[in-house]
């Protein structure tokens, strides 16, 4: 009787062992966005609105090409008069900006939030207008 009983309880070891090594894991795979992204710095307008002698925008795009590397590109144009006690000048141009951006931040399943590296190289065409010159006697 005694090994009997010894028998059964060796069995039902062997079948809990085998029921848990049967589950199979429960896992969802999500499909990661590569879409374009575009914006326009808000600092330029703010600028433009408390400040008469300025003007200017910024947009801003980039395009997710690898998990964590973007390709970004900036365009802009700018118009400020500047006053001084002598001089009076006006500068005008535009800019272009491309490079790219590292996410350096680890993101939970879902999420899309960045805190990122990048690198630029800028590309500019200004001139500047003398509007008005007094000498300094």
């Amino acid at each position: 009787m005694r090994k009997q009983h010894i028998f059964i309880y060796f069995i039902s070891i062997l079948f809990t062992i085998s029921a848990n090594s049967q589950e199979k894991l429960d896992t969802v795979k999500t499909k990661e966005s590569y879409g374009i992204r575009i914006g326009l710095d808000i600092s330029k307008p703010i600028t433009s609105y408390l400040d008469d002698n300025t003007n200017g925008y910024e947009f801003v795009g980039d395009i997710r090409i690898f998990k964590n590397y973007y390709a970004a590109v900036e365009l802009g144009f700018s118009n400020k008069t500047t006053i001084e006690d002598y001089l009076n000048f006006t500068t005008k141009g535009s800019y272009f900006k491309a490079g790219f951006n590292y996410n350096a931040y680890k993101n939970w399943k879902g999420m899309n939030n960045e805190i990122y590296i990048g690198l630029r190289y800028g590309l500019s065409f200004f001139n500047q207008t003398l509007n008005s010159y007094t000498p300094h006697v």
